[in-house]
Parts: structure tokens; C-alpha cells; sequence
């Protein structure tokens, strides 16, 4: 039997003890040690994420120890792994485009399937990967930054390109993060300064903007009236990423990062103006976990600084009302299984 922390209903939280699941002869049973907590796990808990059936295992951000693999799988009991949790199909238009992460047929762990907050998790092997090199607290991060180093891909960022990353949760984190390490000239912006100064003092953004009434002024007077030869939005608000079509320069790229259950509008005239190139940006492919992998061994991912806050999986049902505060200020915040 295992410990399985099942989100009930929103706001309902219980651990369950539940059988360990007997893996399939194509499948690699894991020791699931650390999970982190996403802002889809957060949606879930309010009650806000579309795609979810109650009740469910969160957790989609996971680490662990291999007990039992497929003899051709390369794995063996002990190896640390990591898990890309993007179940695709291997077969659709998109798969067979080499472009899973958009899988027609796609199960997300902790959101379509259960996910990784408990104990032990079976999955099939060609979605887990050693994470050689890489602590387990820093494999469990490898995939909300993946989001983000797919979405600087998807930009074709250059050295010296403007960029605008608005959002600086943990993925609009991740997109400055690797813009930066593309060359990009970053600015960051958003409404709380503590996520702003985090992304000066360990990112080593090139500039930050706090969200007013003036944005549009300031951000024309850093750029000397261009503005931003890329922007990435990763707010999931509506208006935000309405607004953010006016900051995209002349010729430049808007990438959209946040999906949110609306319409979003645009002015066509100004869109055609620009000849602005659209682009969404959803999960991440095997080469962007991969580019991660590399960029942490190299040591140029602040891992430390991004893990504020930690707990035990039990520890969870009350711990997690908090975390979802402001005033906590999590970044990324880590439970161990």
C-alpha cells in the first residue's frame, strides 16, 4: 500500500492509502521522492481548471527512484529519474509532426490521469529519463522550466532582440530565464515587485516594469519607441494578454505561454500593421527537457533561489491554502513523497 494525496473536490484535500499500481510490461514503476506544486495543481484546487474531472492526484512536476523497468527501457531499480508528464498518443497529425506536447489525444499526469503526489506512480518508460547530473529536488523542476525554454525556442530568439516577458510567475520565470541565455534583452513585467526583484537579483534581468496606469509610456521610452522585438505573455489573464499585442513591435513576434477559458481580441488593423507574427506555446517537447538538463548541469539556473518553500506530502492539505497567497511569496515550492 502507498500514501496518495487525492484532491476530493476544490478545496478538498485527503490522503488515501491505496494500492501500489502493478506497472504494464511497457511501463517503469517509480518511487515518486519529490513533486512540485504547479499553478495548474492550484487551479485545481480552486476549482478553476477546465479540463479536470474530481477526484483526482495532482502533480505533474515529478521526481523519483526507478523500482521496476523494462529490460530495453535503459533503466534500472535505483536510477534517478524524471518524468515528461505529457501522455501522447505517438500517432496523430501533431505526434507525427514530432510536436507531442500538442498531442490531439494528449493525457497530462495530475490533470487528465492521476498524477505524481503519491508514493509510486507507473508510467509508460519512454516518458521517463534519468536525470543524471541533477539533484532530485532540481529534476523536479525540469518541466515548468521546460515550458518556458519551449516558448523562447518557438520565438527564434536572437542575440540583442528585444524582449518583453509580462507574467513573472514560475513559468514567465522560465521564459526570461532562457531569453536571457539566448542573448535576449530582457525586461520583465508585472504587478508585484517581489517577483520583479527576484528576476533582477537572480536572472539578471535587464530591466523591470511595475504594471500601472504609464506601462505603455514606459515601455516605449525603454525601447525608444520600437517596442519589444518578442513578448511572451504568461499571466493567463485575459486583458493582459489583449494589452500585450500593443507592445509587440513593428515586424516582432507575440508568443502566448497562458491559456485561459476565454476569447481573446485583438485590433486587426494594428496586428496587420505590424505584420505581427502569433504564436501559442503549449508544454514542452523532449529537446526542450533536454536543453534544461544541460542548462542546469552548466550551472546556469539559479535552482536554489527558485525553490522557496518545501513539505512533506501530508503536510500538504494544510500548507497549501497559504502557499497560494501573495503574501507567501512561492516561486516554486517542492513536496517530498
Amino acid at each position: 500500500m502507498m500514501d496518495a494525496l487525492v484532491c476530493a473536490a476544490p478545496g478538498e484535500l485527503v490522503l488515501e492509502r491505496r494500492p501500489i499500481p502493478d506497472r504494464a510490461a511497457d511501463e517503469v514503476l517509480i518511487r515518486v521522492r519529490r513533486v512540485g506544486i504547479c499553478g495548474t495543481d492550484m487551479h485545481i484546487f480552486r476549482g478553476a481548471q477546465p479540463f479536470l474531472a474530481y477526484p483526482r492526484v495532482m502533480g505533474h512536476e515529478l521526481s523519483g527512484e526507478v523500482v521496476q523497468a523494462p529490460d530495453d527501457s535503459g533503466l534500472a531499480p535505483g536510477d534517478p529519474v524524471y518524468v515528461m508528464p505529457y501522455m501522447s498518443c505517438g500517432t496523430c497529425a501533431a505526434c507525427r509532426k514530432a510536436k507531442p506536447n500538442c498531442c490531439m489525444n494528449i493525457q497530462v499526469l495530475g490533470v487528465h490521469r492521476d498524477g505524481g503526489m503519491a508514493q509510486y506512480l507507473a508510467v509508460p518508460a519512454g516518458f521517463v529519463r534519468k536525470a543524471e547530473g541533477v539533484t532530485l529536488d532540481e529534476a523536479a523542476m525540469i518541466e515548468f522550466l521546460a515550458i518556458g525554454a519551449h516558448a523562447v525556442r518557438r520565438a527564434g530568439i536572437t542575440p540583442g532582440q528585444s524582449v518583453l516577458v509580462v507574467g513573472t510567475g514560475p513559468i514567465g520565470i522560465a521564459a526570461a530565464l532562457f531569453a536571457k541565455l539566448q542573448g535576449g534583452v530582457v525586461t520583465a513585467l508585472d504587478g508585484r515587485r517581489d517577483r520583479l526583484k527576484f528576476c533582477r537579483d537572480h536572472l539578471d534581468t535587464d530591466h523591470i516594469v511595475d504594471l500601472g496606469a504609464d506601462t505603455p509610456k514606459v515601455l516605449a521610452e525603454l525601447t525608444g519607441g520600437d517596442f519589444f522585438d518578442v513578448v511572451f505573455d504568461a499571466t493567463g489573464a485575459p486583458k493582459a494578454m489583449e494589452a500585450g499585442f500593443a507592445y509587440v513591435a513593428h515586424g516582432g513576434t507575440y508568443v502566448l505561454i497562458s491559456v485561459v477559458g476565454a476569447d481573446i481580441t485583438f485590433s486587426d488593423p494594428e496586428f496587420h500593421k505590424r505584420e505581427t507574427t502569433l504564436l501559442g506555446s503549449r508544454n514542452a517537447t523532449p529537446e526542450d527537457f533536454d536543453a534544461v538538463v544541460a542548462a542546469m548541469r552548466a550551472g546556469r539556473v539559479p535552482t536554489k533561489a527558485l525553490n522557496t518553500h518545501a513539505a512533506a506530502l501530508a503536510q500538504l492539505p494544510q500548507v497549501l491554502p497559504g502557499w497560494m497567497e501573495p503574501s507567501a511569496g512561492v516561486i516554486k515550492a517542492i513536496v517530498a513523497c
